[in-house]
């Protein structure tokens, strides 16, 4: 019986075990199938994900491309708008410099002033009237920017134009400087920043007549091309420069300047050394006003242009150095340092229309030629005309300002003269230049004509023989 038992026991034992090992199998393989197919699941969902990944990264790549593009675009704007905004202090080093020790303050007042009231009145009124809509002048819109839409951040755009505009004022400051009112120099800035730099800017750079190039407009019908001022060499240089000549003119020149006999007599300023620092600036400022003015560097063209523009607006500036010291060296038997230093500052603002449109060697020619006209251009307006100028602004920002733009139309590569480009482009930045320069010398003479005989210009006598820091400031630059 025992026996028995045992035995029907092992077979139900034997038979339970062997159901289990089939279950436990069964498990498992149920198992291995359920992995198996989670993971063909995984794989196929991954696989979807980077199939369908790609039509997704194309379909926001522009996006991200346009982002990067115009982030670039802006950074490189807003950084060129810094360096010209660095060269407020360069022109006032150079200004201080050519001048006496007693006006030092007043020049440096007046180029802190014009930046100052230079912005909040472009903002206000003046750069509407530049870029907003309107052939011969813009429609203002007053403190309200969103007229414009050009690609680019509008308050960066803004702040770019504001300090070309600043540099327009501080120009005329040089050559009426020793001898003007304070008061009155506030009045003529505010003239300049929402009258003529704005409405001639708006000609050449804002969309009007100067730069209309469709078909049937006024440029196209008389010279078939428009006109071309790349920086500014006429826009801001030499709308400052005649500015500048009008107002010495006008104003009268310093005593003493002239002697019973009619002959001119030198009035050394009191720092070179502030000058020749000053131009160092002016000329590293440079690389922002020119290369700066392509307001892009995102793209392959873009880098180029830039390129190109650093290289031609440096080697203007060293033939004009150059140039004007050896013109200086054999008229006068000696290198003149502070007519090297506006031979520098004459090749810059010349090469400034054309920097994008003239080779090297057209950028050497327009510096050397600049340089060398600037001599004499001070000596003319110095002894002929005796109009008396402390640092030169006429001769180096509205001569050379003008004459570089005319030269562009024989040095520009595709359209030039002495490139096979024939006359039309030639005449027509003739005429630019000749239309502007009209401009700004007849409103310059409207403006200070009216302030001469209302308030007056110059301050006494006494004050300018004794200097105009104590008396305009009640304070003076060296204790």
């Amino acid at each position: 019986m025992d026996t028995k038992y045992k035995s029907h026991s092992f077979v139900k034992l034997w038979i339970a075990t062997t159901i289990f090992i089939l279950c436990c199998f069964t498990t498992d393989m149920s198992a291995q199938n359920a992995a198996a197919a989670d993971t063909v699941a995984a794989v196929t969902e991954t696989i979807t994900e980077v199939v369908t990944a790609p039509a997704e990264e194309a379909s926001a790549a522009p996006d991200t491309v346009g982002e990067l593009a115009l982030g670039l675009n802006t950074v490189w704007m807003l950084l060129a708008a810094m360096l010209v905004f660095f060269m407020q202090p360069g022109f006032a080093l150079v200004e201080a410099g050519f001048t006496r020790v007693k006006n030092t303050a007043n020049i440096l007042m007046k180029n802190f002033v014009d930046f100052m009231f230079g912005s909040l009145l472009y903002w206000f009124i003046g750069f509407g009237l530049m870029f907003g809509a309107g052939g011969f002048i813009g429609m203002p819109h007053f403190f309200d920017l969103s007229f414009i839409d050009n690609g680019l951040p509008t308050e960066g755009f803004l702040i770019f134009q504001t300090v070309f505009c600043a540099t327009a004022a501080t120009i005329v400051s040089g050559a009426m400087a020793e001898r003007t009112k304070f008061s009155m120099y506030i009045v003529y800035t505010i003239f300049i920043s929402v009258l003529i730099y704005p409405i001639s800017g708006h000609w050449t750079w804002g969309g009007g007549w100067l730069m209309n190039g469709e078909e049937g407009s006024f440029m196209m019908s008389l010279f078939g091309t428009t006109f071309h001022d790349f920086a500014g060499s006429t826009v801001v240089h030499s709308v400052g420069g005649w500015i500048a000549l009008v107002g010495a003119a006008i104003l009268g020149p310093r005593i003493g300047k002239y002697g019973k006999d009619g002959r001119s007599k030198a009035i050394p300023g009191h720092s070179l050394t502030l000058a020749c620092l000053g131009v160092f600036i002016l000329w590293f400022g440079w690389f922002g006003f020119n290369p700066g003015s392509q307001l892009a560097a995102a793209t392959g063209t873009d880098q180029t242009v830039i390129s190109h523009v650093f290289l031609t607006t440096n080697l203007a500036a060293c033939a004009g150095g150059f140039f004007a010291l050896t013109a200086s060296w054999i008229k006068y038997g000696k290198p003149s340092l502070s007519l090297t230093l506006n031979g520098v500052l004459a090749g810059l603002v010349g090469v400034t229309a054309g920097c994008d449109l003239v080779s090297p060697f057209g950028a050497v020619m327009i510096g050397a030629i600049c340089g060398i006209v600037m001599i004499f251009s001070v000596d003319f307006i110095d002894h002929i005309l005796r109009i008396d100028d402390p640092v030169g602004a006429s001769s180096v920002h509205g001569v050379c300002g003008c004459l570089g733009t005319i030269l562009t139309g024989l040095f520009a590569t595709e359209e030039g003269l002495l490139y096979g480009g024939g006359y039309n482009f030639l005449l027509a930045q003739l005429f630019g230049t000749t239309v502007v320069g009209c401009w700004a010398a007849g409103m310059g003479y409207l403006i200070f004509k009216g302030l001469d005989k209302i308030h007056g210009l110059r301050v006494p006598n006494r004050i300018e023989e004794e200097g105009l820091d104590i008396y305009e400031h009640g304070e003076s630059a060296y204790n």
